[in-house]
C-alpha cells in the first residue's frame, strides 16, 4: 500500500536574477591567539601567567590608550598549546611578535558550524543483532567524547544516565555552573560542561551541539519522530559513552580563541574523543588553531573527528585535513522523505521536505508574473526582493543560494505568496536534503528546476499543485556520497588523502532543545524534542561515536590505528554491491569524492592488521613537506630541527592510504601491525592506477602473534608516455592485504606532475 499523502494546488511563480552586496566592518581591536615558548620564562617570574601578564603590560606604552577589560587575557592556554589570548591593535600585534618566545600570533578568525535510523543503517541496532562491536565495546561505557559545539540541552531524554555505571575513575572534569545551568544538570551521563568567552553557560541555546552529542552518544528514547516524521527509537552510535560538551559556539559562529581554549580543557579533563563539526577555509597546519589543538590532542592519545565541509561538490574544498585528524565526509541513508510538485501539464516531479499538512487542499487561480523580473536577489528570494503583486496567492521558485534554504518560504509569505519550491542550481546538481518549511515548500534538483522554468516560460497560466507524502524507507540506492559533502584532494598536502571516510549525514534525526525553532526562525513557533538536519556536522559525530565504540573494545589503541581500523575496512559499494554514487550527479563516486569509503562498525571492530602513526611520525612527515623549524614550533611545541630532511618523503607517512606525486618511480615503506588474536598470513594484492605500474616487496608476511609489526616496500613506476597533459592528473587504485577472511585496503592515489 501507498503511503498516505496530502496535496495542495497553488499558482506557480519564477524569479531571477544578478547581485548580491556584502559589508563588512572592522573594528579598532582584534583577538589574536599567542604561542609561547614557554620554556623560555625568566626565572623572576613564578608562572608562565605572571609572564604573559607583564608581556601584555609592557605593550601599553601610549598613555593616551585606556586601560580596561579588552587589556586581559580571553584564554591561558596550558595542556595542547602554550600561551593565550587577547584582544590588540595591530601596532601592539606588531611589537608582540619581535619579543622572544613569542613563536606566533594568529588573527583569531570566526569558523562556522558545519551544518536515527543512521545506526540500524550502520549495522549498530543492537537490540536486534547485538554486533560484535556494540557488545565488545559495552557501547563505549568507559569512553568520554568531548564535544566541541554550541552547548547542550541537558533534560532531553537522550542524555538519562539510569542503568550506567560509575563515572571513569580517570576523569577529571567538571559541570561548570552558569546561567539557568547547575550541577544538577550533569549525571553519569553528561559528565562535564564548560562554556567559554562570552557565554553565560553551557545550556545549548542554537541547537546543533544538543543533535551532535545525541548523534554521537544519545541513550535510546522510543517512539522519537519529527513532527510524526522519521517515526522510531531514537539512538546514538555510543549510548553508554559518557559526554563532555564545550560550548565554544554561539549564534554568529565559532572564534578560534576559543576552540583551542576547547581543546586544551577537554584534554585536560581526560576525554578520549573529540568531536568537531567546524571548520573554516583551509590553511597552512600552523596557521590553523585546530590542526595546532588537535595535534596536542593527538599526543595525549586523543582521537580527533572532526567535519570536512559543506562546500561540495567543489573539487579541493575538504577542510581540517591535517593528517591527524580523522576527516569525515557526509552520505545518504536508505530513508527519504518524498515531496511532489504536479505541473499543470501533468509532469510529476519529485522533491524532498518535511512540511507537515494540516487540513484539507486548497486551489486559487495561478499567474506568472516571473517574466519581468531578472536580479539575483529576487531569484533567490532575498529580503524585500520579490514584486508582491505577482507573488500574492502563488507558488514562488526561489533558487538555493543566497539565504538560508528555510527562510525563503517566511520571505515568500511576507510578500504574499503561498507556497515555495527551493531549486538548486549549477553545481548543486541532484542532491536533495528535507527542510521543515514554515508554508507548503520543497527542495528539487537542478535538473527538475530546470524542468520546471521550461514549463513556466513556455505557458501562459502555469499551475501547479505539491503533494506531501509520509517517510520513505528502504531506499535505492544507498548510501551516496551527499552533493554538499567538501571534496579533496587537500589543498595543504596531495599525499594526505582527504576525507579520510564518509558516514551517514543527511536527514539526520536527533535530540533538539526547548526554545529553539526547528528551523532557527524568529518567526517559526513550532517546539520539537527531535529535528531532522543535514551537513557533515552530521556525519563528524557518527564517526565520533564509532570511534567511542572502538576505544571500549581496544583500549590500547592509539588514535592513529582507530583511524586504521575505519580507513581499511569501509566499503566503496553500495547495499546492492554497485559501486557507490555521487549524488551530485549520480554517477560513480571518487576517491576524492569519498576517501577510502564508508565506515563499516562490524568491520572496522576486527580488522586483522592495522597502520600506526606517532607524534614523531608527524613531525618527520612536517619536515618533509618544507615546513620551517619555527611553523613546526608552532604545530608541536617540540623542537623544531628537522635532520636528515633530504632523506624524508612525505608520502613515507605510513598512512592508511597510499599517495604520492609521480615523475619516474617512488618508492613507500610502510608498516603495518597485527591486532587480530590469531597467527595469520596475509597476501596482498594491487590493482594499478592507469598509467602506472605497482609491485609490492614482500607478497605475503607472517604474522605469529598480537601486536607484531612487519614492513614492506611499494614500488610505484610511471609507464613511459602514460599522460600528455601538462596539469596534475589524479588516478587510483588499490593495495590490499588478506588472510581469506579479513582485507586491509588502501586506496592508491598517484598525481601525476609533469614539470612545464
Amino acid at each position: 500500500m501507498a503511503p498516505p499523502s496530502h496535496t495542495l494546488q497553488l499558482p506557480l511563480f519564477l524569479t531571477c536574477s544578478f547581485f548580491l552586496t556584502l559589508t563588512l566592518t572592522l573594528g579598532e581591536k582584534q583577538s589574536y591567539i599567542i604561542r609561547v615558548q614557554n620554556d623560555l620564562k625568566p626565572s623572576v617570574f613564578s608562572d608562565v601567567e605572571h609572564w604573559y601578564s607583564s608581556t601584555l603590560s609592557s605593550l601599553r606604552y601610549n598613555p593616551l590608550k585606556s586601560t580596561d577589560q579588552d587589556e586581559e587575557f580571553l584564554h591561558v592556554y596550558k595542556t595542547v598549546f602554550h600561551g593565550f589570548s587577547a584582544k590588540l591593535t595591530a601596532q601592539e600585534v606588531q611589537q608582540l611578535a619581535t619579543f622572544d618566545g613569542v613563536l606566533s600570533v594568529l588573527p583569531d578568525r570566526l569558523r562556522q558550524l558545519h551544518t536515527t535510523r543512521s545506526p540500524h543503517f550502520m549495522g549498530l541496532d543492537s537490540a536486534s543483532t547485538m554486533s560484535n562491536l556494540v557488545t565488545e565495546s559495552d557501547s563505549g561505557s568507559n569512553v568520554v567524547i568531548g564535544v566541541l559545539d554550541t552547548g547542550i540541552w541537558p533534560e532531553r531524554p537522550s542524555f538519562h544516565d539510569q542503568g550506567m555505571g560509575p563515572i571513569p575513575s580517570f576523569w577529571k572534569g567538571e559541570c561548570t555552573v552558569g546561567e539557568n545551568f547547575t550541577k544538577a544538570n550533569c549525571n553519569k551521563k553528561i559528565i562535564g560542561a564548560r562554556y567559554f568567552t562570552s557565554g553565560k553557560s553551557a545550556r545549548d541555546t542554537e541547537g546543533h551541539g544538543t543533535h551532535t552529542a545525541s548523534t554521537a552518544a544519545g541513550r535510546a528514547v522510543g517512539d522519537a519522530s519529527f513532527l510524526g516524521f522519521a517515526k522510531g527509537v531514537a539512538v546514538g552510535i555510543a549510548p553508554k559513552a559518557r559526554i563532555a560538551a564545550y560550548k565554544v559556539c554561539w549564534k554568529r559562529g565559532c572564534m578560534d580563541s576559543d576552540i583551542l581554549a576547547g581543546f586544551d580543557k577537554a584534554v585536560e579533563d581526560g576525554v578520549n574523543i573529540i568531536s568537531i563539526s567546524i571548520g573554516g577555509s583551509a590553511v597552512p597546519y600552523n596557521l590553523d588553531p585546530i590542526a595546532i589543538g588537535s595535534f596536542g590532542a593527538m599526543e595525549k592519545g586523543v582521537f580527533i573527528s572532526a567535519s570536512a565541509g559543506n562546500e561540495g561538490p567543489r573539487s579541493m574544498s575538504v577542510t581540517n585535513v591535517a593528517p591527524w585528524i580523522t576527516t569525515v565526509g557526509a552520505s545518504t541513508i536508505d530513508r527519504k522523505f518524498p515531496a511532489d510538485l504536479v505541473l499543470g501539464n501533468g509532469k510529476r516531479i519529485t522533491g524532498s521536505s518535511i512540511y507537515r499538512v494540516y487540513g484539507g487542499n486548497a486551489s486559487v487561480g495561478l499567474r506568472n508574473g516571473a517574466r519581468h523580473s531578472s536580479s539575483f536577489s529576487s531569484a533567490t528570494c532575498m529580503p524585500d526582493s520579490l514584486d508582491k503583486e505577482r507573488v500574492r496567492g502563488k507558488i514562488v521558485v526561489c533558487d538555493r543560494g543566497g539565504t538560508p534554504r528555510v527562510s525563503k518560504g517566511e520571505i515568500v509569505k511576507d510578500a504574499g505568496g503561498v507556497g515555495v519550491v527551493v531549486a538548486n542550481i549549477f553545481p548543486m546538481g541532484e542532491g536533495l536534503v528535507a527542510d521543515a518549511h514554515l508554508i507548503p515548500g520543497l527542495g528539487v534538483t537542478e535538473s527538475a528546476g530546470n524542468l520546471i522554468r521550461d514549463y513556466i516560460n513556455s505557458n501562459a497560466n502555469p499551475t501547479a499543485t505539491m503533494t506531501f507524502s509520509e517517510t520513505q524507507v528502504g531506499v535505492k540506492p544507498a548510501p551516496v556520497v551527499a552533493s554538499f559533502s567538501s571534496r579533496g584532494p587537500s589543498a595543504e598536502s596531495i599525499f594526505v588523502l582527504k576525507p579520510d571516510v564518509i558516514a551517514p549525514g543527511v536527514n539526520i534525526l536527533a535530540a533538539w532543545p526547548d526554545g529553539v525553532a526547528p528551523t532557527e526562525l524568529s518567526s517559526d513557533q513550532r517546539r520539537t524534542q527531535f529535528n531532522i538536519a543535514s551537513g557533515t556536522s552530521m556525519s563528524c559525530p557518527h564517526v565520533s561515536g564509532l570511534a567511542a565504540l572502538l576505544k571500549g573494545a581496544h583500549p590500547y589503541w592509539s588514535p592513529a590505528m582507530i583511524r586504521s581500523a575505519l580507513m581499511t575496512t569501509a566499503y566503496t559499494q553500495d547495499q546492492q554491491g554497485n559501486p557507490l554514487l555521487d549524488e551530485t550527479s549520480y554517477n560513480i563516486s571518487t576517491t576524492m569524492d569519498m576517501g577510502a569509503g564508508h565506515v563499516d562498525p562490524e568491520k572496522a571492530v576486527d580488522p586483522g592488521l592495522v597502520y600506526d602513526i606517532t607524534a614523531d611520525d608527524y613531525l618527520n612527515f612536517l619536515c618533509a613537506s618544507n615546513y620551517s623549524g619555527r611553523d613546526i614550533k608552532q604545530i608541536t611545541k617540540r623542537s623544531g630541527k628537522c635532520r636528515g630532511k633530504h632523506d624524508r618523503k612525505p608520502w613515507n607517512l605510513n598512512y592508511p592510504a597510499i599517495s604520492v606525486a609521480i615523475y619516474t618511480t617512488q618508492l613507500q615503506e610502510p608498516a603495518i601491525v597485527q591486532v587480530g588474536e590469531t597467527p595469520s598470513t596475509y597476501t596482498v594484492s594491487v590493482t594499478n592506477p592507469k598509467g602506472v605500474n605497482v609491485t609490492v616487496t614482500p607478497t605475503s608476511m607472517n604474522f605469529r602473534e598480537k601486536g607484531e609489526k612487519q614492513s614492506y616496500v611499494v614500488r610505484i613506476k610511471a609507464e613511459k608516455k602514460a599522460v600528455t597533459s601538462l596539469n596534475s592528473v589524479i588516478k587510483v587504485g588499490k593495495l590490499s592485504w588478506s588472510n581469506g577472511k579479513q582485507h586491509v585496503v588502501s586506496p592508491l592515489v598517484v598525481v601525476w606532475k609533469q614539470a612545464l
